[in-house]
């Protein structure tokens, strides 16, 4: 590999054309904090090359490893991942430095003639990777008597919305964020309601990992990463993630979570969290809430995502899950 400009920080990223335009967007954002270069260093991921199902290789948490071992071997100096990919268990020698705003966390459709998800024909083929979202679809279709198919895709932005163009599918859902991140909302044919389909834990949001602080370098580095973390999002991931580990479920269990502020006028009062998990055929849903103080500590977010995950698996919400993570 080679040697890093002089005084020029290195972001691993994977190659992908979301991953490729939010890791520069970050690396905008250093270069204006630190002043320094930042040089992005691709790097290939297991998920990126295999073309199996999520589910069977391990979750979305296989995007993640390969800059993990970059970082540790000392390959770049920090990584950006889409938070939602994240494994819920953070290694020791790793730091989430920094957790920036959160885009918009809704999941998006792209549908063939504009049409809308209420619109979509009987029969209509709707493709998704996301078991979480074929749940929330499915449940949603049986409530309001809509006839639809969840197809199974993998693939990146331009493969999922080349099967809708090319006439394999009728529509995919994508998240909003992705879409955004690299200029192409304009072809959204339909924002997704929260309420009608909650959308993965940390969905919308980034998280930038370095080293954990073992020479002044790392802690430097940290101190300024640190400048980018928002304090509102990192609570509400926290949250989140959370309830997604005290339901022992992997990042492609079919878990959806949602923390959002509570407002009365401009002043924030509280924080809900709301988590969902449900069967693939939608037949079977255990949705639940919980609204407390804002977090102002890591172990408030954590302890609110713990207390809604005990509701939930009292209402039976493991049975859903299919295997659980170990």
């Amino acid at each position: 590999m080679s040697e890093p400009v002089q005084g020029a920080l290195r972001l691993g990223t994977r190659r992908s054309q979301l991953a490729l335009a939010q890791s520069r967007q970050v690396a905008d954002a250093v270069h204006r904090l630190t002043g320094r270069p930042v040089e992005l260093v691709e790097i290939t991921t297991y998920g990126d090359v295999s073309r199996e199902d999520l589910a069977q290789i391990g979750g979305t948490g296989v995007f993640v490893t390969a800059l993990r071992d970059a970082l540790l071997r000392g390959e770049v100096d920090f990584a950006v991942h889409s938070l939602k990919d994240l494994p819920t268990a953070q290694p020791d020698d790793l730091v989430l430095a920094a957790v920036p705003e959160r885009e918009d966390p809704r999941d998006v459709l792209v549908a063939r003639d504009e049409l809308k998800f209420t619109d979509l024909p009987r029969g209509a083929r709707v493709g998704t990777g996301s078991t979480r979202r074929t749940a929330q679809l499915n449940s949603y279709a049986r409530a309001h008597d809509l006839d639809i198919e969840v197809v199974p895709v993998r693939g990146n932005v331009d493969t999922r919305i080349g099967f809708v163009r090319g006439g394999e599918l009728d529509a995919v859902v994508l998240a909003a964020a992705g879409l955004n991140r690299i200029g192409r909302a304009d072809e959204v044919t339909d924002f997704l309601s929260v309420d009608m389909v909650l959308p993965a834990p940390g969905q919308g949001a980034l998280a930038i990992e370095c080293r954990a602080g073992n020479t002044s370098r790392d802690s430097d580095l940290i101190a300024a990463l640190g400048e980018l973390d928002d304090p509102y999002t990192r609570a509400a991931v926290t949250a989140e993630r959370s309830l997604l580990a005290a339901l022992e479920a992997g990042c492609s269990a079919p878990v959806g979570a949602l923390a959002d502020l509570l407002a009365d006028g401009q002043i924030v009062k509280e924080m809900r969290l709301r988590g969902v998990v449900g069967t693939t055929d939608g037949s079977t849903l255990v949705q639940l809430s919980t609204t407390g103080p804002v977090p102002e500590t890591y172990d408030q977010a954590m302890a609110l995502g713990r207390v809604l995950a005990a509701e939930m698996l009292a209402k039976g919400a493991a049975g859903l899950m299919g295997e659980r993570a170990q």
